[in-house]
């Protein structure tokens, strides 16, 4: 200790002084050494294990000082490791010895190995180097928090178009992990896993921040109002159109008057947090293949720890970056579909008289929507956006037509106007083989399409129909009274329900009087 502690003194005016621990840790190492090549063979005349007793002693001696130290430390330094990785270099050595020293004996040493303790400095080391994680963690989620509160999410901010508060996050991310990599420690590989989970959460934490409070396609869907019947030519039908238009208005828009009063939810700023997930998923593939070029300078790891990429991979942040584009996408299109353009759709498509209220006027403000996107959200996400615009356009054409309320009514003639606008309908999204291919606006558009020859069907067929698959739905119980066969929203030509509706929008006697009559269904609401 004495002569440690005068190294230390004499080492004080030169650059990086070793901290006396480490010069005591070398000196006893050459102490047993010595002891081993000079001493030992002639003490092993009275003792058989004199090296390994020579050794437990010393190690016990080194022990004292060294447990002291560990219990004092409370942060990674580079006094801290240095001492900790020079103790644990001098107890493998002088395990070393003691082994050698019994390789004879009875035991092989085990008895004396019990005498040796072990002094844990690479636990130690691991403890100190995840508090110096979880400090780094905590930090991080903090600023995000901070930084997500102040984003706003504007398509302006940069040319990418996404948010600037991802740019910053990701290059903390970085940040730490350099600094990782720059500690002096001798176990990076073992310690990885720990700062790839935390960072993981932490990204994963700022894409669940980032899409939370947006809404999903349910918030802008209308409620279907109750069943009714048409009301055959009456002189009341234009008064009685205009007050059940308000009614529908109402109803919808208390739902999302929350949504409209916060600019960072507008469809542009929408579209930046849709960019900014994107880009974050992107970004993994590189932050990985940085991880393993770190590993590749690490003087502890081996082949096996990063040879198949990486052990340990972010795997919550990709899921919810995924999770996160599908969700704001279909904001985005039913936000369009049924709050932005619901004065051209749900207020005004074939109210009143089908022939004057066609659906141009929801085609041109579609069109505007659609270059907005274009220009706003990246190319590799911007198909996938289209397609739920798309699929959104044709759930708010089936509506009107199957759940409009009583402002709505179609003659057999009209069946020709409703097919000729579904057709410019698909024309918009085809746009002259510029748009979305033809194989996703079929698949997407095929409910509309199974629907539609319903509207040309004659009154007395739907009729039949409509008794058939009823009775084949509820069996012989149906015989002596139809029931009223329940909304599940999943129209379909040969769904009770769907059909059941047709006849609720027949402008006809017929349907009218067998609907009064079955179920008694009101003309108003």
């Amino acid at each position: 200790m004495e002569k440690a502690d005068s190294s230390r003194r004499a080492s004080k005016n030169q650059p990086n002084p070793l901290p006396v621990l480490a010069i005591l840790a070398k000196d006893v190492g050459e102490l047993a050494v010595h002891e081993k090549q000079v001493f030992s063979p002639i003490l092993k005349a009275w003792h058989p294990l004199a090296a390994g007793v020579a050794v437990a002693t010393l190690h016990s001696c080194y022990a004292n000082e060294i447990k002291q130290f560990i219990s004092g430390i409370t942060e990674l330094t580079p006094d801290a490791v240095q001492v900790l990785r020079a103790a644990d270099k001098l107890e493998k050595d002088l395990v070393q010895i003691a082994v050698e020293d019994a390789v004879d004996s009875d035991d092989g040493g085990k008895a004396i190995i019990r005498e040796m303790p072990p002094y844990e400095a690479e636990t130690a080391i691991a403890n100190l180097v995840k508090g110096w994680i979880k400090t780094r963690l905590d930090r991080l989620k903090e600023w995000v928090d901070r930084n997500l509160q102040q984003e706003v999410w504007n398509p302006q901010a940069n040319q990418e178009g996404y948010a600037l508060s991802a740019v910053e996050t990701l290059r903390i991310i970085d940040e730490t992990l350099d600094a990782f990599f720059q500690l002096p420690i001798p176990a990076h590989p073992a310690l990885l896993p720990d700062v790839i989970v935390g960072l993981d959460k932490c990204l994963q934490y700022y894409v669940n921040k980032a899409k939370s409070g947006c809404a999903s396609r349910n918030t802008y869907i209308p409620t279907m109002p109750a069943l009714t019947r048409c009301e055959i030519g009456s002189k009341f039908q234009g008064v009685w159109k205009k007050k059940e238009k308000s009614q529908n208005t109402q109803k919808r828009n208390s739902q999302v008057a929350t949504m409209n009063g916060d600019k960072s939810f507008g469809i542009p700023q929408l579209c930046v947090r849709i960019n900014t997930l994107h880009h974050i998923r992107s970004e993994m593939d590189v932050l990985e293949k940085r991880i393993v070029t770190h590993l590749r300078n690490c003087e502890s790891a081996h082949l096996e720890d990063f040879s198949n990429g990486l052990s340990k991979r972010f795997e919550l942040t990709p899921a919810a970056c995924v999770e996160g584009v599908q969700q704001l996408s279909e904001a985005v299109a039913y936000k369009i579909v049924f709050h932005d353009l619901s004065h051209v759709l749900w207020d005004g498509l074939y109210v009143g008289e089908p022939s004057s209220s066609r659906i141009d006027p929801l085609l041109q403000e579609l069109e505007q929507n659609l270059l907005v996107i274009s220009e706003t959200v990246h190319d590799r996400v911007r198909t996938r956006i289209i397609t739920d615009i798309m699929k959104g356009s044709c759930d708010g054409f089936l509506l009107v037509l199957l759940a409009g309320g009583p402002s709505r009514a179609f003659s057999r003639q009209d069946s020709q106007i409703i097919e000729d606008d579904f057709k410019a309908l698909k024309d918009l999204f085809w746009a002259n083989g510029d748009g979305l291919p033809a194989d996703l606006i079929d698949k997407f558009s095929a409910t509309v399409r199974d629907v539609l020859p319903l509207f040309r069907t004659d009154t007395e067929s739907l009729i039949e129909r409509f008794k058939r698959m009823t009775l084949e739905a509820y069996g012989s119980s149906a015989r002596s009274r139809l029931p009223l066969p329940p909304t599940s929203g999943q129209w379909n030509p040969t769904e009770p329900n769907t059909l059941l509706r047709v006849l609720c929008y027949r402008n006809d006697e017929a349907a009218s009087r067998f609907l009064k009559k079955t179920y008694n269904l009101p003309k108003k609401l």
